[in-house]
């Protein structure tokens, strides 16, 4: 009976095991040029500090072969993936253990899975900038990644004003985009990767600005899923974004940036709902996890999804307020803190919107992340805030629960506690208030 019994528990064990390996999917990635169905964001780089005290110093590149007859030469780096060039660095000694613990705590980043070798990998790419002869800027990449300039083209920045809304990314990228080479771990080996990189110039406001000009694809039941990584920032893909390719797109065509599923996001496929869990960049796969639950029964930070619950003191009256508590009312979640510009510009239209409203049918509660105590008193009292305002702490942790990347965000929640619409501002905000009030 006893050796029955172990047979028995044995082979349970086996089959549960063998459900929990059916329910996560790991599909491999290929890598494209372009920006595919996405739209694509610029992020600024910078050369090298000359302060002594830069605790990044010891990381800089070591380079050569920046032209002779250039002036006010500036060196820097572009880095592919910061996550494993910071690492890398804390491995080798560059940086210190304060300084690592530092930014794992800003990025709310631990890389306990990193597989690194004492040799550092080129993961970042080199780029010098000056005047030349006649004065006009110049600027040359160390595309082949081997630390010398002398090879490579010196060429004119692409230049774009701030003011051009209506620029067509990829026709740029087509145009101006060069080929760099880099180092990244896969599958337990150091793989050479190749990418296009765009960098423009704002003259307007003297600086520059990239993205890689890549993104992957993989397949699901004849469905194509379309990746990238961090706005075309990096190519970490820690930060990354996942769609199902709609037939519907028209060639060029860019998706609704809120239909794009982050990381711990549900992604729609047929009659089956993916817990989005990322890319593994050793395996070069992405990974899903086939959920059983219906729609109606999972929290995300997505449309058509319950939101995530929370709870938290009023600022002012120090009353807890709690997502169950606004149920049967129309709920707008802005996420802001006290330093961010936008967030204070926004504060008008939100007083405008919030005199007009029915509070017994909607109700706005600002949530304020990485901002003081003494800041928050001293907006609330100087711009005659009247609508609730939670702060968002270690304790509450409400930020985190949201996933909220930057300020302001917003959530616009139906009165079951549902997202009808994300980060609405402005006019947007007021005509959609507007309408379901007048449902």
């Amino acid at each position: 009976m006893k050796f029955r019994a172990i047979l028995l528990f044995s082979t349970t064990l086996v089959l549960i095991t063998s459900c929990l390996h059916e329910k996560i999917l790991k599909l491999p990635i290929t890598l494209q040029k372009g920006y595919g169905p996405f739209d694509s964001s610029f992020g600024g780089i910078s050369p090298y500090s000359n302060d002594e005290n830069d605790p990044w110093k010891k990381t800089h590149l070591k380079v050569s072969g920046v032209p002779k007859n250039w002036t006010d030469i500036k060196i820097g780096d572009i880095n592919t993936d910061i996550y494993q060039s910071v690492y890398q660095n804390y491995y080798l000694g560059n940086i210190t253990k304060e300084k690592y613990k530092e930014l794992q705590n800003s990025w709310n980043w631990v890389p306990d899975s990193m597989n690194l070798s004492k040799n550092p990998i080129k993961c970042k790419i080199a780029f010098a900038f000056g005047k030349d002869s006649i004065g006009e800027l110049k600027m040359v990449v160390d595309a082949n990644n081997n630390h010398d300039f002398s090879d490579d083209n010196m060429f004119n920045p692409t230049e774009i004003s701030p003011q051009d809304k209506n620029i067509n990314k990829d026709s740029l990228a087509e145009s101006n985009a060069i080929v760099v080479n880099f180092e990244r771990y896969s599958n337990n080996k150091i793989i050479d990767i190749s990418v296009p990189l765009l960098i423009i110039h704002m003259s307007q406001y003297n600086i520059f600005m990239c993205n890689f000009v890549q993104f992957a694809t993989t397949n699901l039941n004849g469905e194509e899923i379309a990746i990238r990584s961090n706005n075309f920032l990096d190519l970490s893909y820690n930060n990354l974004g996942v769609i199902k390719v709609d037939n519907g797109l028209d060639k060029g065509e860019k998706v609704n940036y809120q239909k794009v599923v982050a990381k711990n996001e549900y992604l729609e496929i047929g009659n089956n709902i993916y817990k989005n869990l990322g890319i593994r960049k050793n395996e070069n796969v992405l990974v899903l996890e086939k959920t059983n639950l219906p729609k109606n029964k999972l929290h995300s930070t997505q449309i058509g999804f319950n939101a995530f619950d929370f709870s938290g003191n009023h600022f002012k009256t120090k009353t807890p307020i709690s997502l169950d508590s606004l149920k049967g009312k129309y709920v707008l979640l802005d996420f802001w803190a006290t330093w961010c510009s936008p967030c204070i510009k926004e504060i008008p239209n939100l007083k405008d919107i919030y005199g007009k409203i029915d509070k017994s049918k909607f109700e706005i509660i600002g949530i304020v992340g990485d901002s003081s105590k003494e800041s928050l008193k001293k907006i609330i009292e100087k711009d005659s805030i009247s609508w609730p305002q939670i702060l968002s702490t270690e304790s509450n942790k409400i930020k985190e629960s949201y996933g909220v990347q930057g300020y302001p965000s917003t959530f616009l929640l139906n009165p079951q506690g549902v997202i009808i619409a994300k980060n609405l501002r402005g006019k947007e905000l007021e005509e959609k208030v507007r309408n379901i009030m007048s449902e």
